[in-house]
């Protein structure tokens, strides 16, 4: 900060600018600074502080890709209520270990595109058949 800054700020912590609204019934901040080397409003710089200027965008866009493509990601859809499978049995290994991660983990939704009722089924499923040895809990040790 500058002398003048200094000054002004000195004395400009207790009474309130013309340009922001007094404090109210709100603590003046005792020796914290009073933030005048930031941004007005909502122009906020998140994690950079002052590092000089912004990283210019990547070629291709928020993908990533060269040629400005943007890549189509089709939607998901219920592998259950496509083929119509009433019931997810535990004993059906070869459909449960579609489902599995080769860490032994269930896959979540948003990886499968299987709906909400038929996840819970699956993962009980799932469940199940580990418990009585018919899926690994763990994958292969490496």
């Amino acid at each position: 900060m500058t002398d003048e800054t200094r000054s002004t700020a000195s004395a400009g912590e207790s009474a309130s600018s013309p340009d922001r609204p007094s404090g109210g019934d709100r603590p003046s901040g005792g020796d914290r600074p009073s933030g005048g080397d930031r941004p007005a409003g909502g122009e906020r710089s998140f994690g950079g502080g002052d590092r000089g200027e912004r990283r210019p965008p990547r070629p291709g866009g928020p993908g990533g890709r060269e040629g400005g493509r943007k890549y189509f990601r089709r939607k998901k859809v219920c592998k259950f209520c496509v083929e119509k499978i009433e019931a997810i049995n535990y004993k059906d290994v070869r459909l449960l270990a579609q489902f599995v991660a080769e860490s032994g983990k269930i896959v979540p939704r948003r990886l499968t595109g299987v709906c909400t009722p038929h996840q819970r089924r699956l993962s009980s499923a799932i469940k199940q058949a580990r418990n009585i040895a018919l899926l690994p809990f763990a994958g292969r040790a490496s």
